[in-house]
Protein backbone atom coordinates (compact mmCIF):
# COMPACT_ATOMS: atom_id res chain seq x y z
CA UNK A 1 0.00 0.00 0.00
CA UNK A 2 1.31 3.45 -0.94
CA UNK A 3 -0.17 6.78 0.16
CA UNK A 4 0.33 9.84 -2.05
CA UNK A 5 -1.66 13.00 -1.34
CA UNK A 6 -5.36 12.04 -1.57
CA UNK A 7 -4.61 8.67 -3.21
CA UNK A 8 -4.15 5.34 -1.47
CA UNK A 9 -2.81 2.83 -3.99
CA UNK A 10 -2.70 -0.91 -3.43
CA UNK A 11 -1.21 -3.61 -5.66
CA UNK A 12 -3.11 -6.88 -5.82
CA UNK A 13 -2.92 -10.35 -7.28
CA UNK A 14 -6.05 -11.12 -9.29
CA UNK A 15 -6.28 -14.64 -7.84
CA UNK A 16 -5.04 -14.16 -4.26
CA UNK A 17 -7.41 -14.42 -1.31
CA UNK A 18 -5.07 -12.04 0.52
CA UNK A 19 -5.90 -9.36 -2.04
CA UNK A 20 -9.62 -9.67 -1.35
CA UNK A 21 -9.02 -9.15 2.37
CA UNK A 22 -6.64 -6.25 1.65
CA UNK A 23 -9.30 -4.51 -0.44
CA UNK A 24 -11.91 -4.98 2.29
CA UNK A 25 -9.67 -3.79 5.15
CA UNK A 26 -8.34 -0.78 3.22
CA UNK A 27 -11.83 0.27 2.17
CA UNK A 28 -13.05 0.15 5.77
CA UNK A 29 -9.95 1.95 7.01
CA UNK A 30 -9.94 4.95 4.68
CA UNK A 31 -13.64 5.09 3.68
CA UNK A 32 -12.84 6.38 0.17
CA UNK A 33 -15.05 8.70 -1.84
CA UNK A 34 -13.82 7.21 -5.13
CA UNK A 35 -12.72 3.66 -5.92
CA UNK A 36 -10.46 3.57 -9.00
CA UNK A 37 -9.93 0.13 -10.50
CA UNK A 38 -7.66 -1.30 -13.19
CA UNK A 39 -10.48 -2.01 -15.64
CA UNK A 40 -12.04 -0.55 -18.74
CA UNK A 41 -15.80 -0.39 -19.34
CA UNK A 42 -15.98 -3.70 -21.23
CA UNK A 43 -14.03 -5.71 -18.67
CA UNK A 44 -15.92 -4.10 -15.79
CA UNK A 45 -19.23 -5.19 -17.28
CA UNK A 46 -17.91 -8.73 -17.89
CA UNK A 47 -16.59 -8.94 -14.34
CA UNK A 48 -19.88 -7.89 -12.77
CA UNK A 49 -22.05 -9.86 -15.23
CA UNK A 50 -20.14 -13.10 -15.83
CA UNK A 51 -21.32 -15.13 -18.77
CA UNK A 52 -19.73 -17.25 -21.44
CA UNK A 53 -18.48 -15.03 -24.23
CA UNK A 54 -18.45 -16.04 -27.87
CA UNK A 55 -15.41 -15.03 -29.86
CA UNK A 56 -16.60 -13.60 -33.14
CA UNK A 57 -14.56 -13.20 -36.32
CA UNK A 58 -15.13 -9.44 -36.01
CA UNK A 59 -13.67 -9.46 -32.50
CA UNK A 60 -10.59 -11.35 -33.62
CA UNK A 61 -10.07 -8.90 -36.48
CA UNK A 62 -10.27 -5.98 -34.05
CA UNK A 63 -7.40 -7.16 -31.87
CA UNK A 64 -5.44 -9.38 -34.27
CA UNK A 65 -4.75 -13.09 -34.02
CA UNK A 66 -1.77 -12.65 -31.68
CA UNK A 67 -3.76 -10.42 -29.35
CA UNK A 68 -6.64 -12.89 -29.43
CA UNK A 69 -4.42 -15.87 -28.58
CA UNK A 70 -2.64 -13.93 -25.84
CA UNK A 71 -5.96 -12.93 -24.29
CA UNK A 72 -7.30 -16.49 -24.34
CA UNK A 73 -4.06 -17.88 -22.93
CA UNK A 74 -3.90 -15.33 -20.11
CA UNK A 75 -7.52 -15.92 -19.12
CA UNK A 76 -6.99 -19.70 -19.16
CA UNK A 77 -3.92 -19.54 -16.91
CA UNK A 78 -5.59 -17.18 -14.44
CA UNK A 79 -8.65 -19.42 -14.29
CA UNK A 80 -6.53 -22.53 -13.66
CA UNK A 81 -4.49 -20.83 -10.94
CA UNK A 82 -7.64 -19.41 -9.38
CA UNK A 83 -9.14 -22.88 -9.08
CA UNK A 84 -6.09 -24.00 -7.09
CA UNK A 85 -6.79 -21.40 -4.40
CA UNK A 86 -10.58 -21.28 -4.64
CA UNK A 87 -10.99 -17.85 -6.26
CA UNK A 88 -12.07 -16.47 -9.61
CA UNK A 89 -9.81 -14.06 -11.52
CA UNK A 90 -10.59 -10.48 -10.52
CA UNK A 91 -12.42 -11.33 -7.30
CA UNK A 92 -10.59 -8.54 -5.45
CA UNK A 93 -11.69 -5.91 -7.98
CA UNK A 94 -15.22 -7.32 -8.00
CA UNK A 95 -15.19 -6.99 -4.20
CA UNK A 96 -14.07 -3.35 -4.47
CA UNK A 97 -16.82 -2.51 -6.94
CA UNK A 98 -19.48 -4.18 -4.78
CA UNK A 99 -18.24 -2.29 -1.71
CA UNK A 100 -18.39 0.96 -3.66
CA UNK A 101 -21.89 0.21 -4.93
CA UNK A 102 -23.24 -0.82 -1.53
CA UNK A 103 -21.76 2.29 0.14
CA UNK A 104 -22.75 4.80 -2.57
CA UNK A 105 -19.18 5.49 -3.64
CA UNK A 106 -18.04 6.56 -7.08
CA UNK A 107 -16.25 3.97 -9.25
CA UNK A 108 -13.62 5.14 -11.73
CA UNK A 109 -12.42 2.85 -14.52
CA UNK A 110 -8.81 3.84 -15.16
CA UNK A 111 -7.41 1.23 -17.55
CA UNK A 112 -7.02 1.37 -21.30
CA UNK A 113 -9.63 -0.37 -23.45
CA UNK A 114 -8.55 -4.01 -23.66
CA UNK A 115 -9.06 -4.11 -27.43
CA UNK A 116 -6.64 -1.20 -27.90
CA UNK A 117 -4.06 -2.89 -25.67
CA UNK A 118 -4.30 -6.24 -27.47
CA UNK A 119 -4.27 -4.57 -30.88
CA UNK A 120 -1.05 -2.76 -29.93
CA UNK A 121 0.44 -6.03 -28.75
CA UNK A 122 -0.55 -7.74 -31.99
CA UNK A 123 1.13 -4.98 -34.03
CA UNK A 124 4.33 -4.70 -32.01
CA UNK A 125 5.27 -8.22 -30.92
CA UNK A 126 8.09 -9.63 -33.05
CA UNK A 127 8.36 -13.09 -34.57
CA UNK A 128 11.36 -13.71 -32.34
CA UNK A 129 9.24 -13.04 -29.27
CA UNK A 130 6.45 -15.24 -30.62
CA UNK A 131 8.85 -18.17 -31.03
CA UNK A 132 10.22 -17.59 -27.53
CA UNK A 133 6.69 -17.53 -26.15
CA UNK A 134 5.77 -20.78 -27.90
CA UNK A 135 8.94 -22.40 -26.60
CA UNK A 136 8.28 -21.26 -23.04
CA UNK A 137 4.69 -22.47 -23.16
CA UNK A 138 5.70 -25.90 -24.47
CA UNK A 139 8.68 -26.46 -22.18
CA UNK A 140 8.01 -24.26 -19.17
CA UNK A 141 4.25 -23.86 -19.16
CA UNK A 142 1.58 -24.26 -16.53
CA UNK A 143 2.73 -26.99 -14.18
CA UNK A 144 1.38 -27.72 -10.71
CA UNK A 145 4.68 -29.23 -9.64
CA UNK A 146 6.57 -26.03 -10.50
CA UNK A 147 4.24 -23.74 -8.56
CA UNK A 148 3.60 -25.96 -5.52
CA UNK A 149 6.08 -23.97 -3.39
CA UNK A 150 4.47 -20.65 -4.32
CA UNK A 151 1.66 -19.44 -2.08
CA UNK A 152 -0.90 -18.33 -4.64
CA UNK A 153 -3.23 -17.14 -1.89
CA UNK A 154 -0.87 -14.24 -1.16
CA UNK A 155 0.37 -11.32 -3.23
CA UNK A 156 3.92 -12.15 -4.38
CA UNK A 157 6.77 -10.37 -2.64
CA UNK A 158 7.94 -7.17 -4.36
CA UNK A 159 11.35 -8.69 -4.94
CA UNK A 160 9.77 -11.58 -6.86
CA UNK A 161 7.52 -9.23 -8.84
CA UNK A 162 10.44 -6.99 -9.80
CA UNK A 163 12.46 -10.01 -10.88
CA UNK A 164 9.60 -11.29 -13.05
CA UNK A 165 9.18 -7.85 -14.64
CA UNK A 166 12.91 -7.78 -15.34
CA UNK A 167 12.67 -11.17 -17.07
CA UNK A 168 9.69 -10.07 -19.18
CA UNK A 169 11.48 -6.85 -20.12
CA UNK A 170 14.54 -8.74 -21.29
CA UNK A 171 12.86 -11.72 -22.94
CA UNK A 172 9.70 -10.07 -24.30
CA UNK A 173 10.39 -6.34 -24.75
CA UNK A 174 7.22 -5.74 -26.77
CA UNK A 175 5.03 -7.41 -24.16
CA UNK A 176 6.74 -5.37 -21.44
CA UNK A 177 6.26 -2.14 -23.41
CA UNK A 178 2.57 -2.66 -24.21
CA UNK A 179 1.28 -4.49 -21.14
CA UNK A 180 3.40 -2.89 -18.43
CA UNK A 181 5.21 0.33 -19.35
CA UNK A 182 2.53 1.98 -21.50
CA UNK A 183 -0.29 0.87 -19.23
CA UNK A 184 1.55 2.20 -16.18
CA UNK A 185 1.56 5.62 -17.85
CA UNK A 186 -2.10 5.32 -18.87
CA UNK A 187 -3.18 4.32 -15.36
CA UNK A 188 -1.06 7.06 -13.78
CA UNK A 189 -2.48 9.73 -16.09
CA UNK A 190 -6.04 8.77 -15.20
CA UNK A 191 -5.24 8.69 -11.48
CA UNK A 192 -3.52 12.07 -11.77
CA UNK A 193 -6.63 13.51 -13.42
CA UNK A 194 -8.85 12.12 -10.67
CA UNK A 195 -6.59 13.58 -7.99
CA UNK A 196 -6.65 17.00 -9.65
CA UNK A 197 -10.38 16.96 -10.37
CA UNK A 198 -11.26 15.83 -6.83
CA UNK A 199 -8.50 17.19 -4.56
CA UNK A 200 -10.68 17.04 -1.45
CA UNK A 201 -11.88 13.49 -1.98
CA UNK A 202 -10.18 10.33 -0.79
CA UNK A 203 -9.31 7.98 -3.65
CA UNK A 204 -8.62 4.26 -3.33
CA UNK A 205 -6.72 2.93 -6.34
CA UNK A 206 -6.53 -0.81 -7.02
CA UNK A 207 -4.05 -2.06 -9.62
CA UNK A 208 -2.16 -5.25 -10.32
CA UNK A 209 0.90 -5.85 -8.17
CA UNK A 210 3.94 -4.47 -9.95
CA UNK A 211 2.21 -1.38 -11.31
CA UNK A 212 1.98 0.67 -8.13
CA UNK A 213 5.59 1.87 -7.72
CA UNK A 214 5.86 2.99 -11.34
CA UNK A 215 2.54 4.83 -11.06
CA UNK A 216 3.57 6.66 -7.90
CA UNK A 217 6.90 7.63 -9.49
CA UNK A 218 5.02 9.10 -12.45
CA UNK A 219 2.64 11.03 -10.17
CA UNK A 220 5.52 12.47 -8.15
CA UNK A 221 7.37 13.51 -11.31
CA UNK A 222 4.27 15.28 -12.64
CA UNK A 223 3.83 17.04 -9.31
CA UNK A 224 7.48 18.14 -9.26
CA UNK A 225 7.16 19.51 -12.81
CA UNK A 226 4.04 21.42 -11.87
CA UNK A 227 5.77 22.88 -8.79
CA UNK A 228 8.68 24.05 -10.95
CA UNK A 229 6.30 25.80 -13.32
CA UNK A 230 4.58 27.54 -10.42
Amino acid sequence: MIKHNNLTLIGTSHIAKESIELVKSTFLKINPDIVAVELDRERAFSLMHPQKKKNSIKGIKQIGITGFIFNIMGAYIEKKLGKLVGTKPGDEIRTAMILARDNDKQVALIDQNIKITLKKLNNEITWKEKFKLIFDILFAGFNKQKIKNINLSEVPDKKIINELIKIVKGRYPSIYKVLIKERDIFLAQNLNKLMNDYPNKEILGIVGAGHEESIITYLKNVQNENNKQD
